[in-house]
């Protein structure tokens, strides 16, 4: 992290303005449960035109099904997806809010979707039963491009940056007060001070060997002696803004609301947690039979980012926009598609 701490007075002045945050966090939340510009099964949710280079003749008119998950940056993966195939001319199924990674990953092996955006590090651990992860991003994506290949017949076309792994957030207040900045930090305040440091964070985090139990391990300090209140991840992002019930969250790095509730993210300076890069995956079939699509999607490995995922996911989440409709206006911004 870089840059000051402001005195508390600039914490209390921002007190309002995070406050009106919540509100508009509460409503995003509200608005993607509910299904506003999702639908599974249906076609792409808002129209879009081809960009510059027109349609690629042989997708044109291709039938092709998207699927993803439930979640805020889930969904905007697979609207970028759907709105550069539909744009190429391919005739386009959304399955873009699945619920969980689980049911994305079975509609995905058994062929009920063709196409979507996944994570290298829930691959590798989750999907594909490993207990370590590899630390480094190459080497990672392309351990689960070869074992997906070998047993599913998935493939893993090139990864973004986006690396959408675990950390825990504090606001300014809590890391004026303790002066923790990193991790090896943090553990020195659950050694020293076990009540200061208490976390609130998910009930998988809190059992994941690349969660709670081994980031004490990696970090030297008692996991059992922090409180460690269990929350659903909405609230642990507003408790650990207000910094009462929660000095400390446990967040996804590329989450809108860390930057729309001004929290600070821990460095990980152990390099603990895993890569969780976002790449697209293909069932085999329909890549054979249409190879054009890797060219077609070709350009989100260039322009998604970390930065530019955060901004998206807090148009969503912070500001209550419609995902799809900022998944196109990214794509339109960038010249990929147009608006009919």
């Amino acid at each position: 992290m870089t840059g000051t701490i402001p005195a508390r007075a600039g914490v209390r002045r921002a007190a309002l303005t995070r406050t009106r945050r919540l509100v508009a966090a509460l409503l995003a939340t509200v608005m993607l449960a509910t299904g506003c510009g999702l639908n599974n099964g249906g076609s792409v949710p808002l129209p879009v035109g081809p960009g510059p280079g027109g349609t690629v003749p042989a997708l044109e008119g291709v039938r092709i099904t998207v699927g993803g998950k439930d979640f805020t940056e889930g969904v905007i993966a697979s609207y970028l997806v759907e709105f550069l195939l539909a744009a190429a001319g391919m005739e386009v199924s959304d399955m873009s809010s699945l619920a969980g990674s689980n049911s994305f990953r079975q509609a995905l092996v058994t062929g009920q979707v063709d196409i979507g955006m996944e994570y290298t590090g829930t691959a590798w651990m989750s999907y594909l039963g490993n207990s370590d992860p590899i630390r480094d991003p190459q080497a990672q994506w392309e351990a689960v491009r070869d074992a997906d290949l070998a047993e599913h017949d998935l493939r893993w076309l090139a990864p973004t940056t986006v690396d959408n792994t675990y950390s825990f957030a504090m606001n300014r207040a809590t890391a004026e007060e303790t002066g923790v900045r990193t991790f090896s930090e943090y553990a020195e305040l659950a050694r020293t001070d076990p009540q200061a440091a208490l976390t609130c964070m998910e009930t998988e985090f809190s059992v994941r060997r690349d969660g709670w139990p081994g980031l004490a391990e990696a970090y030297g300090f008692d996991a059992d002696a922090v409180p460690t209140p269990i929350m659903q991840p909405g609230i642990i992002y507003q408790a650990t803004s207000v910094g009462r019930e929660c000095r400390f969250g446990e967040v996804y790095t590329t989450d809108g609301r860390i930057k729309g509730l001004d929290l600070l993210v821990l460095e990980d300076d152990q390099r603990f947690f895993p890569v969780y890069n976002l790449a697209t995956v293909v069932r085999g079939e329909m890549l054979d039979a249409h190879p054009e699509i890797e060219d077609v999607l070709a350009p989100l490995v260039d322009i998604l980012t970390n930065e530019v995922m955060v901004e998206m996911n807090m148009r969503v989440d912070v500001d209550g926009e419609d995902p799809a409709l900022v998944a196109r206006d990214f794509l339109v911004a960038r010249g990929l598609v147009s608006v009919e």
